[in-house]
This record gives C-alpha cells, structure tokens and sequence, in this order.
C-alpha cells in the first residue's frame, strides 16, 4: 500500500509544476513562444484539477486503514498519474485527439485506473458487509 503514498506525491509534485507552469506563461509570456508552448490553457487547468484528485484518492485510499490489494493500489498509482497527463500533452499538442498513440495511451491508462478503482472498491465493500 505505500505505493499508494508515493503515487499521491508524483500527482503533487505534477500539481505543483503545472501550477508555476500556467502562472509563468500568464505572468510572464514569452511573445511567440508562450502561444506555441501552451496552446490549450483550459486543457491544462484540467490536468491541473485531475492531479489534485488523483492525489487525494491515493491519500484517501491510503488512509481508509483497511489492507487493500497490492495489485489495485499498483493500478490506482499508476492510473492517478497517466490519467492528468493524458490532458498535459493534449495541452501542448493541438491535434493530441486525432493521434493514434494518444489513443492507445488514453486507454490504456483509463483501464489500468478502472481496474484499480474496482479493485479498491469492491475491497471496500467487502469490509463493509
């Protein structure tokens, strides 16, 4: 379960970078840069809120005081992470959705946090009944 912990502080160090990142290119921009660099603000506010959430459901989860299975702490780790930078690179790549690879990766990820959220949940419920 102490991935669980590390996987919360990964998506807090993401929160925090993509913190000073949107405040230097709104404080700061670079003309002819910043609007190549960042192309999609919105996008990365997204990723900003996602990492943010994904930290706490590593900390909540860690905190719930209850043996959760290795595999779906792993996925949930793993998932909390992949899932915000799905939005990350979509912010810094205009055609992110028409990709391929970004689909496959999109998925992937999604799965893996699916199947950790399951796992978490049904362990869950097991103690609760």
């Amino acid at each position: 379960m102490q991935i669980l912990l590390i996987g919360a502080v990964a998506c807090m160090a993401a929160l925090i970078l993509s913190a000073w990142l949107m405040t230097f290119a709104r404080w700061f921009p670079i003309e002819g840069i910043d609007e190549k660099f960042l192309v999609d603000y919105k996008t990365m506010i997204r990723a900003h809120i996602d990492y943010a959430l994904m930290a706490l459901f590593n900390l909540g989860f860690y905190g719930v005081g209850i043996d959760l299975p290795v595999f779906a702490c792993w996925c949930v780790a793993i998932g909390g992470f992949t899932n915000p930078t799905v939005f990350v690179v979509a912010a810094f790549d205009p055609d992110f959705w028409q990709k391929t690879k970004w689909k496959v990766y999109s998925a992937i990820s999604f799965a893996i946090t699916t199947i950790g959220f399951v796992g978490v949940g049904f362990t869950l419920l097991q103690h609760a009944l």
